[in-house]
């Protein structure tokens, strides 16, 4: 008994130590395949972040090195107005902006996933072309058909509506509106493309079955394609909402912010008082505060998404 026992000891002790090398093994695999993008990723992500929180903690300019001031910066931000009128404007673009690319992009979709419609490919190009556009090239593009004396929008508005030398880009009441329309129809082609790959997914045997037993094209769109599309739905609504809170490109071209900062988001202000005012501690503080809250509605998104998922389950 005593030699059977030692011999399974044994056995267990080799297998143990196999165990050990072989995961020892594997770590040096993965780690070999990986090396590249974590050296890329250490270079030009974790670097940077680091980098930028420091210069957070400091009155660091463009031109000279600054002081540390610990956490003065946040302080000082979190007392500005003007900071608190960007975080206003930037939820509003977000608010505004997310939902309606994503029922824009949901709507050609369907549209465009219909077998009995001619020249689909033609009409799915087209849809898609505007996303392939440079945005800085759709943006000064934009900024011609909406000037108030040569643009064709102010021009139809005046011929039609009698509306005249309206200027969108230029009313507070319509700056952040016409930010928003120009970005969807920009950007709403490849959500488009992500639900139509959402969309050819489903099983055409779910519809069939439904039009058996008598169901509607809503009855079919609410209880089969909705839910069949939840995980499209959910990245499609978290990227969307993240890239609202990065909006820039289009605030710098259209209206560098205004009228009286109607449309200064914070990712402009960030930019604004690193190369404009110099003020780079300032500016780094401000970039982890949007850090901060896009990482926030990132994790409420991806909470919910988990607890509606268990609610099916149970």
């Amino acid at each position: 008994m005593t030699t059977a026992s030692s011999k399974a000891n044994k056995h267990t002790a080799v297998a143990h130590q196999n165990k050990k090398a072989i995961a020892r093994r594997n770590l040096r695999v993965g780690l070999t395949f990986t090396a590249p993008a974590l050296i890329v990723l250490a270079i030009f992500v974790f670097y940077p972040a680091i980098k930028t929180f420091i210069t957070s903690l400091t009155t660091d300019r463009i031109n000279r090195s600054g002081k540390f001031v610990g956490f003065q910066n946040y302080i000082d931000l979190f007392q500005s107005a003007d900071f608190w009128t960007d975080v206003k404007n930037t939820v509003v673009y977000a608010i505004l902006y997310a939902p309606i690319v994503v029922i824009v992009a949901l709507a050609f979709a369907l549209l465009l996933n219909r077998k009995d419609l001619k020249f689909v490919g033609f009409f799915r190009t087209c849809m898609f072309l505007p996303f392939v556009i440079s945005l800085t090239v759709a943006a000064i593009a934009w900024q011609f058909i909406l000037s108030p004396s040569l643009g064709l929008v102010p021009y139809w508005l005046d011929q039609l509506f009698g509306i005249e030398g309206l200027n969108l880009l230029g009313t507070r009441e319509t700056a952040m509106a016409t930010i928003v329309f120009i970005t969807v129809w920009k950007n709403f082609g490849y959500f488009m493309v992500i639900f139509l790959a959402g969309l050819q997914g489903i099983s055409a045997e779910l519809y069939e079955a439904a039009s058996l037993d008598g169901a509607s094209a809503w009855q079919k769109f609410r209880y089969i394609t909705l839910p069949a599309l939840r995980p499209t739905f959910n990245y499609v609504v978290i990227f969307g909402l993240i890239g609202s809170f990065q909006v820039f490109d289009q605030v710098f071209i259209l209206t560098s912010g205004g009228p009286a900062r109607a449309t200064e988001t914070i990712v402009y202000r960030i930019y604004t008082e690193a190369f404009g005012n110099g003020k780079l501690g300032y500016a780094s503080a401000l970039s982890y505060v949007l850090l901060i809250m896009t990482l926030i509605v990132g994790l409420i998104q991806l909470y919910t998404n988990a607890k509606h998922e268990r609610e099916e389950i149970a």
